[in-house]
């Protein structure tokens, strides 16, 4: 796949299949979408196109910008449409000035002069240009011209493309780890930088990675205690494609309850990786976080949650 994103250099594409959207989380419903640009593609010789905008509309244009929690960062993004097959990626800046650029001028100006389309693939609740004035409707006009073919994704597709992507948010956000991954077609993951925490993991005989989010966009799971996958980078990997640990999200009540943390504890593991970038993913929920009554306590509770990540990874 190849990624533009300089609008200026954009080259011919051939017979151009375009479809527009944020496509995040790159999940089973969108996969119905690209199994139909690919479709049509093939029937025309032509190359599946995507167009796509960084940082998302909400961000810019939306009532509560910092609320936009998103599945997947731009680099995610990238990979995902990548193993889906699509041809081409184009990234654009989405800025207060091309918002609100007159829908037609968005039409002419931009999606024909830069893509030269073949057939765009749209919703019918697509909007687009100053106050959201564009819709489905003018995209016929110019389909009825010849300017292009228009596709309609079939309302049903759109609708539950929607709702998986606001069911994934929320069963995340609720710890329903199983159902996010059966609705994303692959487990949820994030990439963090690993950074110094006040290492209280090691005298329990868990030693914990503590991550920074690369992403503050990036949705975090609830908080709790998961069974993962970690991949390292570089010849502290050991080798391994990916190793187990367990995972903790939260404000650890034991301890301090301060402020919110990700921590992770490899199993089998022992290396320096401060500063280094690992990526994580879920793979079981096994509890909500809890206060105990001391350090004890939480350390063996620690070994049964170790014994249970285990046995569950172990199946995989």
């Amino acid at each position: 796949m190849q990624v533009h994103r300089n609008i200026e250099q954009l080259p011919s594409f051939r017979n151009a299949i375009l479809t527009i959207g944020t496509f995040d989380g790159v999940h089973l419903g969108h996969g119905s979408i690209i199994a139909q640009m690919k479709s049509l593609a093939k029937e025309v010789a032509g190359e599946t196109v995507i167009l796509t905008f960084h940082p998302h509309p909400r961000r810019i244009v939306g009532k509560e910008p910092q609320a936009v929690l998103l599945l997947n960062t731009l680099p995610e993004k990238i990979r995902l449409l990548e193993e889906a097959g699509i041809d081409h990626l184009v990234v654009i800046p989405f800025t207060p000035e091309f918002a609100i650029q007159p829908p037609r001028a968005y039409v002419e100006d931009f999606l024909i002069r830069y893509f030269k389309p073949h057939t765009v693939i749209i919703g019918y609740d697509h909007r687009f240009g100053h106050n959201r004035e564009g819709d489905f409707k003018l995209l016929e006009t110019y389909a009825q011209n010849k300017a292009f073919g228009l596709v309609e994704i079939p309302g049903k597709l759109l609708e539950a493309s929607t709702i998986s992507s606001t069911r994934i948010r929320q069963a995340l956000l609720q710890g329903d780890v199983h159902l996010a991954s059966n609705l994303l077609g692959y487990d949820y993951f994030f990439d963090g930088m690993v950074v110094k925490g006040n290492q209280l993991g090691r005298t329990l005989g868990y030693p914990t990675a503590n991550l920074q989010l690369t992403d503050n966009e990036k949705l975090i799971p609830a908080n709790g205690v998961y069974a993962v996958t970690v991949r390292l980078s570089g010849p502290v990997s050991n080798g391994e494609a990916q190793l187990k640990g367990m995972m903790n999200i939260g404000v650890r009540p034991t301890v301090d309850g301060l402020s919110r943390v990700i921590e992770v504890n490899i199993f089998d593991f022992d290396a320096d990786i401060y500063g280094q970038t690992i990526q994580v993913t879920l793979k079981h929920w096994l509890r909500a976080e809890q206060k105990f009554s001391g350090l004890e306590a939480l350390k063996e509770q620690l070994a049964r949650d170790k014994a249970t990540s285990v046995g569950l990874l172990n199946s995989l």
